[in-house]
């Protein structure tokens, strides 16, 4: 079975029939997760020398579209991992990629701390040289799969090295981690987004990723295209599923009064035609993206600057319009808007930041570098 007809059945007899439970007691979707892992899906983007699927940022991409029209949670997730497995390839990991081809392993990114919020280019975690052993030591904010990963692309200042940035691979459940409550938030509920705190965790020196000092050229390079494409694919998902389920609601509604459907009413439809118009215009500006980065063009490094910001407002706008077209039948949760809506949120605080990718965005037409100051 090809892995479009592993995830379509999948997504049909898991992800859509789970969705709801796993928003209303933000349970961690772990039945959707380890069949993703069975069925290889996981290991989708992993080269094909460890044992993956070698598919790349197209692909991937997609998977995470589908998965997002059934259960904004699960999406993330797999997102999120799959970012991760970008960082592993980049630094050729073999162990671990080859955990993740054999279904045994997820990953994810563990970035943005405490003291320095969504600036995750500029880590305040330390690394220190303990005798052919490093600790390190961080206040890390929001870890997507916090309790259920088996590792963490991790961050910090380096070991010894200039730059800013230095990443590690290091194992869920070690000593000297320790991770925060439960996640209760408004939206993406299920995706066991947590603090992760490290004091005193120890790990091997080999467990850096690349050369020390060099994680934010690995972070900007090898993972934020996966990142912000993947985030974006996340929104068309979510925006393609909320058009769909207000369209639907539209059609089988009726004004007895007048004896028509919702759908007959040209207010209704107007709001209907603009959430499509925006969807397709979100979609297109993904698919240009990744066509850009396929080609090598020289505006591809802009254009994914781009997408995740254009995704993440269209996304809130499309959910908003569909509150507004389906009335008070969205504010009750059995017909799914309102999970839509409170999902939609989420993308613009997810560092980068909705308004930090605008400045960048800025930044690159006027010919500045992304990062300036003491962080860069």
């Amino acid at each position: 079975m090809g892995h479009q007809e592993s995830l379509s059945r999948i997504v049909e007899e898991i992800v859509v029939p789970q969705a709801g439970d796993v928003d209303r007691s933000a349970a961690f979707p772990r039945k959707a997760v380890d069949a993703l892992a069975e069925a290889g899906l996981l290991a989708l983007t992993v080269p094909a020398e460890h044992g993956g699927g070698g598919q790349g940022l197209r692909v991937a991409t997609d998977v995470v579209r589908q998965l997002s029209t059934a259960c904004g949670s699960t999406a993330m997730v797999v997102l999120m991992h799959y970012s991760a497995v970008a960082a592993l390839t980049a630094t050729g990991a073999g162990s671990v990629l080859r955990e993740v081809a054999a279904g045994r392993h997820l990953s994810t990114l563990a970035f943005s701390e405490a003291g320095s919020r969504s600036h995750f280019w500029a880590p305040l975690g330390t690394a220190t040289d303990e005798g052919g052993r490093v600790r390190l030591d961080a206040r890390k904010s929001w870890v997507t799969a916090a309790s259920q990963a088996d590792s963490y692309v991790w961050s910090s200042r380096p070991l010894a090295a200039a730059g800013p940035m230095s990443l590690w691979l290091v194992t869920a459940g070690a000593p000297g981690l320790s991770v925060g409550p439960e996640f209760d938030g408004l939206g993406l509920r299920g995706n066991d987004s947590r603090p992760v705190t490290a004091d005193g965790l120890v790990v091997p020196d080999d467990a850096r990723l690349g050369a020390d000092g060099a994680g934010l050229d690995l972070a900007l390079t090898a993972v934020l295209p996966w990142f912000l494409l993947l985030n974006a694919a996340a929104s068309v998902g979510l925006m393609q599923a909320v058009t769909r389920e207000t369209a639907d609601h539209l059609s089988r509604t009726r004004l007895q009064h007048l004896d028509r459907s919702l759908a007959r009413q040209p207010e209704s439809r107007a709001v209907l035609g603009r959430m499509r118009i925006e969807t397709d215009r979100t979609a297109a500006l993904l698919d240009a993206t990744l066509a850009a980065l396929e080609q090598g063009r020289d505006d591809a490094q802009l254009l994914v600057l781009e997408v995740k910001a254009a995704a993440d407002g269209s996304a809130a706008e499309v959910a908003d319009l569909a509150m507004t077209a389906c009335g008070g039948a969205a504010f009750r949760k059995e017909l799914g808007i309102e999970r839509r809506f409170r999902d939609s949120r989420a993308a613009r605080v997810m560092a980068p930041t909705t308004s930090a990718l605008l400045d960048f965005v800025g930044r690159a037409l006027c010919g500045l570098p992304l990062l300036d100051g003491p962080e860069a």
